[in-house]
């Protein structure tokens, strides 16, 4: 206060200051807020007439900073090069490397030469005790790889058997960040609200701690994959099914898929198994959006033990079974396939589209994209569950599945001819499990919602006035 009030007796008429003969200038950078949730790093220059002060501003900011313990000083770093448009190596060279060396972060970085190269390498040869987190560079296959790698690693360290779908998982100690740069961002976007890869490079330097659920997925006691988004059964794992034929034409695949598979207008017989959430506050219906700030309505952050409750059961024909243990939302669909779903409170949002007219379920879907309550339709329902189990055409027992495979197998030329040319009017039998962006190899499986997993350098989205007033932008 001193120095600003000698300083105050300097500024001249106009309201600009003299130039100070002797001292010292120094700069400060800092984090700002900007529009749409992003943040951008900014600077600011401190003059003192007086050295010795000057340096006691520097010193007593250095040992504020030492104070906070949650940002990371050694992180591993994996580049996915081939993603998205091919931009991973040169969005984190140019935008994200040179804040992480202004914030004294130093980085080991991979880039990967092979699919699931990320995932090998954090099972068998990182040595995870050197680094405080684990940053992949890519979209959200890059993402699905290190946090197979990151829990596997850890279940095995700690004695856990992956196998077995009633294991309680321990949950991992390192941090993942993620620098967005593939060709979906879904994650990064559900956890930040946006897509910028120097906002996401920030969250990980000012240490960002959002903790997440992950679901396991099993058959008949054999684990298939994590998934932390979004697990589909009819509409979505066969566009995802069709796209990957297509994959030539890179993100405009899906658009051509999901036209293609929602002419066609496939639905599956099966049966659906779940163990709903209890002492839950709030519904998949409330309208309630997972944000920072931890509304009354929220309880990300807050460890709810599983109960033991009865089970429940839904028989049917069905366009879509999903999952979303997290809203899933886009640039494309800002609300996401469940609004209200919640990134860490144990449980995963469980939406069953029963089979109905093409205009029917195109109302459903253009829902996504509007502020109109997607779930009030008579063909939809939705539950908040930790657990569940889908079982195709009615089995009752793995050999009745296996022998209706058998059977239908024997027809895999016609079946074949008849999805490439679904005019025919026949049915397939069963569809896929779109995991994430993944393909699951069974149609019969066992979900459990592990609650608080992992923890990502995110804060979740930060509420809307944060940003409104940025007349005067706060700064982190």
């Amino acid at each position: 206060r001193e120095e600003e009030e000698e300083n105050s007796s300097r500024r001249r008429e106009d309201g600009s200051w003299k130039k100070i003969e002797e001292g010292e200038e120094k700069d400060l950078l800092y984090v700002e807020r900007c529009r749409q949730h992003r943040w951008r790093c900014a600077e600011v220059t401190f003059t003192c007439s007086d050295g010795a002060l000057c340096q006691h501003w520097i010193s007593s900011i250095r040992e504020q900073l030492a104070t906070i313990t949650s940002r990371p000083k050694h992180l591993l770093v994996y580049i996915n090069p081939y993603g998205g448009k091919r931009q991973g190596k040169r969005i984190y060279e140019q935008k994200v490397a040179p804040l992480f060396a202004q914030a004294g972060v130093s980085t080991h970085v991979i880039v990967t030469e092979y699919a699931n190269h990320a995932r090998d390498h954090l099972k068998m040869e990182a040595e995870l005790k050197k680094f405080d987190g684990v940053v992949c560079v890519g979209g959200d296959g890059m993402f699905s790889e290190i946090i197979h790698g990151l829990i596997w690693r850890t279940q095995i360290d700690n004695g856990v058997d992956p196998n077995c779908p009633d294991e309680t998982l321990s949950g991992c100690s390192l941090r993942i960040g993620i620098i967005p740069a593939g060709s979906t961002d879904c994650i990064c976007f559900a956890t930040v609200g946006t897509n910028d890869p120097v906002t996401s490079a920030l969250h990980i330097i000012v240490g960002d701690s959002q903790p997440m659920d992950v679901c396991s997925v099993h058959h008949s006691n054999t684990f298939l994959r994590y998934s932390v988004s979004l697990l589909g059964y009819g509409f979505y794992g066969d566009v995802l099914t069709d796209s990957e034929r297509k994959r030539w034409m890179g993100p405009a695949r899906y658009d051509l898929s999901g036209l293609k598979m929602f002419l066609t207008h496939h639905y599956y017989e099966g049966t659906v198994s779940f163990l709903p959430a209890r002492g839950i506050i709030g519904t998949p219906r409330d309208a309630a959006r997972c944000r920072s700030g931890r509304s009354s309505l929220s309880l990300c952050g807050v460890f709810v033990p599983e109960s033991d409750g009865e089970w429940r059961t839904i028989r049917g024909k069905f366009l879509a079974i999903n999952a979303a243990s997290m809203s899933c939302a886009c640039p494309r669909s800002p609300k996401g396939l469940s609004p209200a779903a919640h990134l860490a409170d144990g449980t995963t949002d469980l939406i069953l589209v029963r089979k109905c007219s093409r205009f029917d379920f195109l109302r459903h879907l253009l829902r996504h994209t509007s502020k109109d309550d997607q779930f009030d339709l008579t063909f939809v329902e939705v539950h908040r569950v930790r657990r569940f189990r889908f079982m195709p055409r009615h089995c009752q027992s793995d050999s009745e599945l296996e022998l209706d495979l058998q059977e239908n197998s024997k027809h895999q030329i016609f079946s074949q001819i008849c999805r490439d040319h679904p005019a025919c009017g026949c049915a397939p039998a069963y569809s896929s499990w779109n995991c994430d962006g993944e393909i699951l190899t069974h149609t019969a499986i066992d979900v459990r919602v592990h609650c608080q997993l992992i923890n990502l350098f995110a804060r979740g989205i930060e509420e809307a006035p944060v940003f409104e007033d940025l007349t005067n932008p706060c700064a982190i």
